[in-house]
């Protein structure tokens, strides 16, 4: 049997070197006096050392302990070095569990739902993924979406309908930053508009800003009379849309609780700007409501969803043969107010929701102008029933001095309607 040399003999060898402690096992001194253990084995015909530690910290018979367990290890077939360089590789990282887009997208529908202003959101949302975007790669694991299915998805809408291909483009992004965020992709946002703005045409590159098509103002009269022929829901809510000159959605999810004798109360959750809104009823408006049976707590509920919506109100559109948007009766009443009025159009900004002047003047102008703003909205609703009225009572145009209270050397049909 070999006899290897005791921890004794090798601590009395000072000349620098290797010197064998068995079992491939070798002492290494260096030039300076340091002493540590190394690992030698062949392969082939190479030869290779693998350093174990100082002497210091690692006896002789720990030393030699870790050499059988890596004799063992080329016993096994597997190679010390080898083993040893795997061991300081980092961790693979885990593989992503398996969800669809369409999965992830509904999540995150589900979940952002609750902070939404109205049910609309979710519904346009779920409408245009399922319209322009899971027919393409709703039904790929979120893991493997990459830049080329968020193209394919947006190229054949991108020149069509651009404002809607920029939130569908805008939806994915933050779906495909929702799913990153819960591990479901790794890597970047493959919707990211820093990628796809160089694979895309900019169809705003002069900075024009695009509007909401509307009905002209001379022709909403007409319009309107046609609606009142309509005993429906939507109809009802349309008409009380142009009537107050409302947003859409404002319209849509109006509570009974809002009113109050002939004020409309939007409480701050489903303004665009996060303040409570009066809006001044006229007397059309008071008997339209008055004609809305109470159901529920909504004044127009729908069997589909707690209100109903938007596309509801464009349906009744379409069916009458327009092709603007339910929020460009917006603009249609403040062009009118504008060119057939002379009320002030900081009163019309007001009714219109708008912030008016600068922050400064904002700090001192703290009232809503109410009263002045129900004088405009009851000038609104007379012009919106103009239909019908004899000759000598109709709006000529131009008609800048229309307004609700006389004006001293005018006619009287230029007075008032």
């Amino acid at each position: 049997m070999r006899k290897y040399p005791s921890w004794k003999d090798l601590q009395k060898i000072a000349k620098a070197g290797r010197y064998a402690a068995g079992d491939g096992l070798y002492l290494q001194v260096a030039l300076g006096g340091t002493r540590s253990w190394i690992f030698r084995y062949r392969t082939g015909d190479k030869s290779f050392h693998l350093g174990l530690g100082s002497c210091r910290y690692l006896s002789l018979p720990e030393a030699r302990q870790r050499a059988i367990d890596l004799q063992r290890q080329r016993l096994s077939g597997l190679d010390p070095m080898e083993e040893k360089r795997n061991a300081k590789r980092p961790a693979p990282r885990p593989t992503p569990p398996s969800i669809t887009f369409r999965e992830a997208a509904l999540r995150f529908i589900t979940e952002r739902e609750a902070s939404w202003r109205n049910g609309e959101s979710a519904y346009q949302w779920r409408r245009s993924l399922e319209n322009y975007v899971f027919p393409t790669f709703g039904n790929e694991s979120v893991a493997n979406v990459t830049t080329q299915y968020v193209l394919t998805a947006l190229q054949p809408i991108w020149a069509t309908i651009p404002e809607t291909a920029r939130r569908v483009r805008n939806r994915i992004e933050l779906i495909m930053s929702y799913a990153i965020a819960h591990g479901w992709h790794v890597g970047n946002n493959p919707a990211a508009w820093q990628i796809l703005k160089n694979l895309l045409p900019d169809l705003n590159v002069k900075g024009e800003k695009r509007h909401h098509a509307a009905v002209p103002y001379p022709e909403v009269p007409a319009l309107m009379a046609r609606l009142r022929q309509d005993d429906s829901i939507g109809s009802k809510a349309l008409q009380l849309t142009i009537l107050t000159a409302a947003r859409p959605g404002e319209a849509c999810g109006a509570r009974w609780d809002e009113f109050e004798a002939d004020v409309w109360t939007v409480p701050a959750a489903r303004m665009k700007r996060n303040r409570p809104h009066r809006v001044p009823l006229s007397d059309a408006a008071q008997a339209l409501l008055a004609s809305v049976p109470r159901e529920n707590d909504v004044v127009f509920p729908s069997t589909k969803a707690p209100h109903i919506i938007t596309p509801t109100m464009i349906g009744l559109l379409r069916n009458l043969g327009r092709t603007e948007t339910v929020h460009g009766f917006r603009s249609a009443f403040s062009t009118w107010a504008s060119e057939c009025t002379r009320h002030p159009d900081h009163v019309v900004e007001l009714s219109l929701a708008h912030q008016i002047g600068s922050q400064v003047e904002r700090a001192y102008r703290r009232g809503d102008l109410l009263d002045q703003r129900r004088r405009l909205m009851q000038d609104w609703a007379n012009y919106l029933s103009r239909i019908g009225k004899r000759p000598d009572t109709a709006l000529v145009t131009p008609c800048r001095a229309y307004h609700s209270e006389p004006v001293e050397g005018l006619k009287p049909w230029q007075n008032y309607p």
